[in-house]
């Protein structure tokens, strides 16, 4: 699977990911890095076919009005420390992986992991 992390998520995430041997890019790998807007994300991960991981509502919104992106994971922990953030995607990335071979738009909370149809 491939992925690309939004701006408001740490670069670490993209790391630890890396680490895993997954395909991962961060808006901080793009030309444009944190200042990459969301349409740039969108036409990256439908030309890639990448998993788009945000806490960004927008993407949200696109996914299911536009069906762009196609594939979504969604981090509802709120204000956390990078720390526990990290913790919480190695703690559940096997089941994130396992989710999306059903699911196309996955979110992840403090306490769940929910595949949503």
């Amino acid at each position: 699977m491939k992925f690309i992390i939004d701006a408001q998520l740490p670069f670490a995430l993209a790391k630890l990911l890396l680490s895993k041997q997954l395909d991962v890019i961060h808006t901080d790998h793009l030309p444009n890095k944190e200042r990459s807007g969301d349409e740039e994300i969108r036409k990256i991960s439908e030309k890639e076919n990448r998993i788009v991981i945000t806490k960004d509502l927008d993407f949200l919104d696109s996914y299911y009005i536009k069906g762009i992106p196609r594939r979504l994971l969604l981090v509802t922990t709120g204000n956390i420390n990078n720390k526990r953030l990290l913790s919480i995607f190695e703690s559940n990335l096997e089941m994130i992986l396992e989710l999306f071979l059903t699911y196309t738009f996955v979110e992840l909370d403090n306490y769940e992991l929910i595949g949503h149809e």
